[in-house]
């Protein structure tokens, strides 16, 4: 990882270049300590995530501006070890919430597995296993339907697009507010 700085509007902006050879595209991450992450697939150039941080620029102040406002609140972090105190009591959560939706999609699914992941609340893989962030335990019970729902169709789509969506809504008819929701109040990465 490479420290890097950018201007925007006479205003320099620390970020941190990662390149990954398992990133797609390009990715922007704002930290709660108010840093800078932006991920690139391995064999993409420097100006590329220039490019992508300026087109984004906005949104980036935006979360800085965010995080740095909540310097003085005390934030919940949990770590490794809440991970192994939480990851069963999120299981039974993510296998009943599989059961109860997939009544209604009939989808096969392989395993249900629980993760101490950072940048997501759950994938599906091309396998059919049904991965979750075991902080899916601490969200509202609306999002954690979402969110199950969400990878359970990714078992028939394994994309975003209006199928996709449209079986979501199957279940969860108001999946637009709540994706808002998550952004709008920093729950999280959906």
């Amino acid at each position: 990882m490479d420290a890097k700085k950018i201007l925007f509007h006479n205003k320099k902006i620390s970020y941190t270049l990662r390149k990954s050879r398992n990133a797609r595209r390009v990715r922007i991450a704002v930290q709660s300590d108010a840093s800078v992450v932006v991920t690139v697939p391995y064999v993409a150039g420097e100006e590329i995530a220039e490019r992508f941080l300026q087109d984004k620029m906005q949104w980036v102040l935006a979360k800085i501006a965010f995080f740095r406002g909540l310097e003085k609140v005390p934030m919940v972090r949990y770590g490794k070890r809440d991970y192994a105190v939480y990851k069963e009591n999120a299981r039974v959560l993510a296998e009943r919430k599989v059961a109860h939706f997939n009544v209604r999609y009939g989808h096969e699914y392989r395993n249900i597995r629980i993760k101490n992941q950072k940048t997501c609340w759950g994938s599906c893989s091309k396998k059919g296993n049904l991965n979750f962030n075991f902080r899916i335990l601490f969200l509202p019970e609306h999002v954690q339907d979402y969110i199950v729902v969400h990878e359970l169709c990714h078992l028939k789509e394994l994309n975003h697009s209006k199928r996709f969506w449209g079986l979501v809504a199957q279940a969860v008819p108001e999946y637009l507010q709540i994706r808002k929701e998550l952004r709008q109040n920093k729950i999280g990465f959906v």
